[in-house]
């Protein structure tokens, strides 16, 4: 009976001593953002760490800056998107996203209601790094950009009921800027 608590309080002992990682190799203040099993793994910044490890030190001696990986900033490419309309032809809309400049979001914007039936097609609407919705009442149709499509929705509803009758959204479009780094 001995050897066995012998055994017993040996083997509670050595799992005392088990080197213990932390999860998700990411380096000091960034959290793993990937979910278990996925075949890639990211970090992001833990909110507020280095404002705990850059704020001054209330007593004692001046502590060392422990040097940190250098991570890279991200960079982030504009993508534009346009509206245009053919006010004489009725149903002459054309939209194009994702494009990389304003003017060729003009310019496609343009050609895409000429190949669409439109003659004299005129830009309504140009944004970047957002969401446009088209909405369309008995008379009259607006186009607005926002942040976000719900946005875009509530801000081109507002616009018709305020003018016009049977609001109803015709179209919504996105595009978000992309993270080339």
């Amino acid at each position: 009976m001995k050897r066995i608590t012998q055994f017993c309080l040996l083997m509670f002992l050595l799992s005392l001593g088990i080197v213990v990682h932390a999860e998700g190799n990411c380096p000091p203040g960034y959290y793993p953002t990937t979910p278990p099993g996925a075949p890639s793994q990211g970090c992001a910044p833990i909110p507020g760490y280095n404002d705990q490890q850059s704020s001054p030190q209330q007593s004692g001696p001046p502590q060392m800056a422990s040097p940190s990986p250098s991570v890279p900033p991200s960079r982030w490419e504009d993508r534009w998107g346009a509206v245009a309309f053919d006010e004489a032809i009725a149903g002459s809309m054309g939209m194009v996203v994702d494009m990389l400049s304003q003017e060729q979001a003009k310019r496609a914007a343009v050609a895409d209601c000429q190949a669409k039936g439109g003659r004299q097609c005129e830009i309504e609407l140009v944004y970047s790094n957002g969401c446009a919705a088209v909405v369309a009442g008995d008379k009259l149709h607006n186009a607005s950009a926002r942040e976000t499509i719900n946005e875009a929705i509530r801000v081109g509803m507002k616009r018709c009921s305020a003018a016009d009758v049977h609001c109803r959204v015709y179209y919504t479009m996105c595009s978000p800027a992309v993270r080339v780094q």
